[in-house]
């Protein structure tokens, strides 16, 4: 690899780079930011509002019209860190690119989140300035913590009234487990606010909210108390960071003198190896603080160069693990994190350059097909606009047209490049509907349709019911599949019918059981023969299928081991309460009977499937429920309703958080119950509540509803 990962030809260096994605629960203001973000740095001259349907990277129809992010959107921009006196900052005078992923945040669509998170080099995770840690909040935590993605907090809408920035962050510290530190502190809140603290740099800076939209600011010496403020925050940041970093530590405890510019790059080292969370506040809607948390991204956030190196492994033996540099000089390898079917281009393929360069007209390699195929273009996305372009280089996010035998998580490396990247993992559906088209003419455009979405959304699912032949759709929840549904009608032309929302439920088993299973068909000819027994008891919560071969003496020959797996593992697809797939069962295989003759795979496949379901049948079989974790806020005056209906949806309540006249209620509810529920709380409330839920585990039916169950499915 050369020690210049730069090619003379790209047009930003690896360094000024920055890949971040903006992401949060849903309505903490992303969009909003993401908004302001493109204004300050001069890629939109007016601001459009979410409320408004006229966000920059809202460009679905159906997200200007119910005001929500549904579908992750791609923006690049470019930031100056203009020269301040009194102010330290890192890249003064250089221009920086920073390419951004606005992510969802309302539950129903998480694999958003997930498939960016995974190629993200940074996060500025938003929280509500009022709500604190939200349920999605965490969700997104645990994702960018499983993907070891450094971050940024910005606690927003501190304008708002009950912000409490001081709460928050100790919030963010005691529920999240972060090492948080605070960097830039609102001054002021509510109707009061009027900038921040710049704790680095001791200074105030005020935002001038007038005809300039907050693009103008003064910095000013601290008052006596915002001194007192800055002082505390000053010496709690350094005492973190010199605990976390080799190098200022070691400064520290020779009692050498630390500069704010040895602070700013240890706490920049700190960051990037996510061992600290910088945390600043401010208000998007209101225009303020905005350019400092832009001057934090890039100071603290990592460029391509600043992360470890993707490790991916040889496909033919994934025990050989082989390092994907950062470099335009390597081998190009990218993984492809998103499609997307554009009306105008087709299958757009969205994907992160890891190494080497691409080039349009270029033949890249698809290590899962074993195949090649040539790119026809290469797009820049902003948003829903598109710009071709001929080169990507390390580091770049883009999108690629023409390649057709691709799917969400493959590696698309250079011809000969054998590596695989790890593709993200994406929750399976919860909830499922039957779908058919209105007219026979729209049978062969709906099928058309439900592929190219399936392809689009790992976590929507299409399969046809053997019993009813009808066409069944899977999402991870009501208004996934209503958005799916209305994109359906809209972009591919095609009325659909749609029943009623079924619940995904689960089977297990509590006790323990032997089976034993034959298949006899010897009535002249070649007959069929087949026997096995086997044990069954029940697995670990979440460990699924375990099979233990204890077949032993020959009583089935080894050639038909394989065979009665399969049909173990054939079997869990159908439990025997009510036909649901059955989950966390561990099988011991225990012997059986051959024919000499007539004995062969399929028999004892089959065998095997009957030798499992006697043994459902007497192991204790019992239905499970998906449970949802819901959050409730509402005012006091209805705090009492709200809690006597969740207790009548059959949910536990747990724990009731006071925030002001705010109370926030948390509880377990079956998502069974939860069909409706946003009207419900909102004619509780007079409207005034809000809710969200995100899922939580599975749980025993109990055996009342399981005959409601099984005569409504």
């Amino acid at each position: 690899m050369s020690a210049n990962p730069n090619s003379p030809d790209r047009p930003f260096p690896l360094e000024r780079t920055r890949n971040i994605g903006i992401a949060a629960h849903i309505d903490a203001g992303k969009t909003t930011l993401t908004e302001r973000i493109l204004f300050y740095t001069g890629m939109i001259h007016k601001i459009g509002e979410v409320h408004d349907g006229a966000a920059t990277t809202d460009w679905m129809e159906q997200e200007r019209e119910r005001g929500i992010t549904i579908t992750s959107a791609a923006v690049t921009t470019e930031w100056w860190q203009r020269e301040e006196e009194g102010l330290v900052k890192s890249f003064t005078g250089e221009k920086q690119r920073i390419n951004i992923i606005d992510t969802p945040g309302h539950v129903d669509f998480t694999a958003e989140v997930e498939r960016s998170l995974r190629v993200l080099d940074g996060a500025v995770v938003v929280f509500c300035g009022v709500a604190g840690v939200q349920p999605q909040t965490e969700t997104v935590w645990r994702q960018a913590s499983k993907y070891k993605v450094p971050r940024i907090v910005f606690v927003n809408k501190m304008d708002r009234v009950g912000a409490d920035f001081d709460a928050v962050f100790e919030e963010i510290k005691e529920k999240l487990g972060a090492n948080a530190v605070r960097i830039l502190i609102p001054i002021g809140s509510e109707d009061d606010l009027r900038g921040q603290i710049d704790v680095v740099n001791k200074k105030a800076v005020y935002f001038v909210d007038d005809a300039t939209f907050g693009s103008t600011y003064e910095i000013k010496e601290l008052t006596e108390e915002q001194a007192a403020i800055a002082d505390l925050a000053y010496q709690e940041l350094l005492e973190a960071v010199v605990s976390v970093d080799d190098e200022l530590g070691e400064k520290f405890m020779m009692e050498e003198p630390i500069s704010r510019e040895d602070l700013k790059l240890a706490l920049r080292r700190a960051t990037t190896s996510n061992l600290i969370i910088p945390v600043a506040g401010g208000s998007a809607f209101k225009n303020k603080g905005v350019q400092f948390l832009l001057d934090a991204i890039v100071d603290y956030l990592p460029s391509p160069l600043d992360i470890p190196c993707a490790v991916g492994m040889n496909p033919d033996d994934e025990d050989q693990k082989i390092e994907v540099h950062t470099s335009d000089n390597g081998k190009f390898c990218s993984l492809a994190f998103k499609l997307w079917a554009d009306k105008y281009v087709g299958k757009l393929v969205f994907f992160r350059v890891y190494s080497g360069v691409v080039k349009k007209g270029d033949t890249v390699y698809n290590p899962r097909t074993r195949k090649s195929e040539r790119i026809g273009r290469l797009i820049r996305i902003q948003s829903d606009q598109h710009t071709d372009i001929d080169a990507c280089y390390a580091g770049d996010i883009a999108a690629m047209v023409g390649l057709k035998n691709v799917q969400t998580g493959d590696t698309i490396a250079a011809v000969g490049n054998d590596v695989v990247l790890e593709p993200p993992t994406f929750p399976e559906p919860v909830i499922s509907m039957a779908v058919e088209p209105k007219t026979k003419v729209d049978q062969e455009k709906l099928a058309g349709a439900l592929v190219r979405l399936s392809e689009e959304d790992p976590t929507f699912a299409v399969k046809t019911d053997e019993d009813t032949g009808q066409t069944i759709i899977s999402g991870m929840g009501e208004l996934h599949l209503e958005i799916i549904i209305d994109r359906i009608r809209r972009e591919f032309k095609v009325e659909a019918n749609t029943g009623a929302p079924q619940i995904a439920y689960r089977e297990t088993i509590t006790g323990e059981a032997d089976g034993e299973g034959k298949l006899v068909k010897q009535s002249g000819g070649k007959g069929q023969y087949g026997h096995v027994k086997l044990h069954l008891k029940p697995n670990e919560k979440g460990k699924g299928l375990s099979v233990e071969n204890k077949i032993v003496g020959g009583e089935i020959p080894k050639e038909f081991h394989n065979s009665v797996i399969k049909g173990v593992e054939q079997s869990m697809s159908n439990g025997f309460v009510a036909g649901y797939p059955v989950v966390d069962v561990h099988v011991d295989l225990l012997g059986g009977s051959f024919h000499e003759v007539d004995s062969n795979e399929n028999a004892f496949t089959m065998a095997a499937i009957f030798a499992m379901r006697d043994g459902f049948k007497k192991a204790n079989p019992i239905l499970l429920e998906p449970i949802m974790g819901v959050e409730v806020s509402t005012p006091d005056d209805y705090q009492g309703d709200v809690m006597g209906d969740l207790s009548r949806r059959r949910g536990q309540i747990g724990e009731i958080v006071t925030k002001g006249k705010l109370a926030v209620v948390h509880a377990a509810v079956p998502l069974k119950e939860m069909f409706g529920y946003s009207t419900a709380v909102r004619t509780l409330s007079s409207g005034r509540a809000s809710y969200s839920m995100t899922p939580s585990h599975f749980e025993q039916v109990p055996q009342n509803i399981v005959e409601e169950i099984i005569n409504e499915y």
